[in-house]
């Protein structure tokens, strides 16, 4: 989940002015572990994240579609290495936009 950055300077200061982290965590609702690491990080602000690694490329899909249009989805997925519901979510995904 992600916390708005007032929400864990508010948090972070009310440890800071003599407040326990256990008792934060009541206070605030939030895992001791999330506690611990706003209180030794550097910043507060949200890391970036890279982008995704995807295992099933659209561009081969589709063009696996185009080349077998009566392939089963147990069959795709074998064909690129991942599960049915991987080939089924990608095509209904597809068909959406």
């Amino acid at each position: 989940m992600l916390y708005f950055l007032d929400f864990r300077k508010n948090v972070v200061s009310f440890i800071e002015e003599g407040g326990s982290r256990r008792e934060a965590g009541r206070l605030f609702k939030i895992s001791r572990n999330t506690l611990y690491r706003w209180w030794t990080s550097e910043g507060l602000c949200p890391k970036r994240h890279g982008p995704r690694y995807r295992k099933l490329d659209k561009a081969a899909l589709k063009g696996h579609v185009q080349d077998y249009p009566d392939a089963k989805l147990s069959e795709r997925g074998a064909h690129f290495g991942v599960h049915t519901r991987a080939i089924g979510s990608s095509l209904r995904q597809k068909k959406s936009a």
